[in-house]
């Protein structure tokens, strides 16, 4: 039987006409007609003003803390239970990550321990600069509380809806809670490039800074000079080609994503000792990936013990994201909790979630999972 991905690209077809058109114009650098039109109408798309199509996510997130001028020394909240991108950024700009755990009612940050390290840092009288909330496995976070605690303290977001494309917060995409958004359109996202991202901000002069420094930070001259430390990171007329035609079917994908939720819910909902993330009730989720927790006391097998299962059943499943906490590479950071996302951790399955997947790969995965059921 073929293999099952965790979450695999999945173009049908539009992505090709449109990657032909800018093939046969001969624009298939950076810049170029479809990277203009894949900005405007991801800015339609969900109701922002401005963007910048970028090399990748990270890129994205690198260029939004340059934006708000953070440098060496710097503090940068950061959601804990994250992908190690959203804090590498912080350390490529020299200041210092401090992470926040997450909230067990929605697994993003906690916006009760955000409240509680402001509180403490403004005591102290050295306050965070920048705070880069995530929204894990395509659920918002919940903005409400967390707005308002960073504004009395006047810390701007970034965004990190890396994950989140098509999902909302109280009737409102994400990617629009911040200063910045940023978007990633890696391979396993739920629209892809192949590799690319995109910061989106209703400041004009985010975006056209950001748009100056990822271009190499070229100055306005007929020969080449430079003022500025520039980067390469803008998306490529021929990426951003097929970024038009995944961002076109983004509903279909989203409802296919959540489809996919429910029959793993229904599937394994009944057996004693499985729990899936909970979807907040504030918003709606793009299900990017399903996630379940295996009690193993009740369940009568482990984490490990299952993902292995479906390995040899060649089917990928992967742990959760390890806590940035207790990463060797972040081993030294301030972490205000640590216990929820540690949790999550150790007992966390993401589950095959592609668009492409039948009811059949659907009913693979399930019977595996069931045969590992031992109460």
């Amino acid at each position: 039987m073929k293999r099952i991905y965790l979450s695999p690209p999945h173009l049908d077809g539009r992505e090709r006409e449109l990657l032909l058109q800018a093939y046969d114009s001969n624009w298939i650098t950076t810049l170029g007609p479809h990277v203009d039109a894949f900005e405007e109408e991801m800015c339609r798309k969900i109701g922002m003003k401005h963007a910048v199509a970028l090399g990748s996510g990270t890129a994205a997130l690198h260029l939004a803390l340059l934006m708000l001028g953070i440098g060496r020394g710097d503090l940068v909240l950061c959601s804990d239970l994250t992908f190690a991108a959203s804090a590498n950024v912080i350390r490529y700009c020299g200041a210092e990550p401090v992470f926040i755990d997450s909230d067990r009612s929605t697994w993003n940050m906690d916006s009760g321990l955000l409240e509680e390290e402001l509180d403490a840092c403004a005591k102290k009288g050295k306050l965070p600069r920048v705070a880069i909330v995530v929204d894990i496995y395509g659920q918002c976070a919940d903005y409400d509380p967390i707005v308002k605690t960073c504004a009395k303290y006047g810390i701007p977001i970034v965004e990190d809806a890396a994950e989140a494309l098509g999902a909302t917060y109280r009737g409102t995409y994400a990617g629009r809670f911040g200063a910045m958004g940023i978007f990633s359109f890696n391979g396993n996202k739920i629209i892809t490039t192949s590799g690319g991202g995109m910061l989106v901000s209703d400041n004009v002069k985010y975006i056209e800074q950001a748009r100056f420094l990822s271009t190499q930070a070229r100055d306005p001259a007929p020969h080449y000079q430079h003022s500025h430390i520039g980067y390469n990171y803008r998306l490529s007329n021929l990426l951003a080609a097929i970024g038009r035609g995944q961002l076109a079917r983004l509903d279909e994908k989203v409802a296919k994503k959540r489809s996919i939720n429910e029959y793993y819910r229904n599937s394994l909902g009944d057996l004693s000792g499985i729990e899936f993330m909970p979807e907040a009730p504030y918003g709606t989720s793009n299900c990017w990936l399903t996630v379940i927790l295996i009690a193993p006391e009740k369940f009568g097998s482990d984490r490990e013990t299952v993902r292995l299962a479906l390995e040899a059943e060649d089917i990928e499943s992967r742990p959760i994201w390890k806590p940035m906490h207790l990463q060797p590479v972040f081993k030294d950071c301030r972490i205000r909790g640590g216990s929820v996302s540690e949790n999550l951790f150790e007992r966390g399955l993401c589950l095959p979630s592609g668009t492409q997947m039948t009811e059949g790969d659907l009913e693979r995965v399930t019977k595996v999972i069931r045969d590992c059921y031992k109460p």
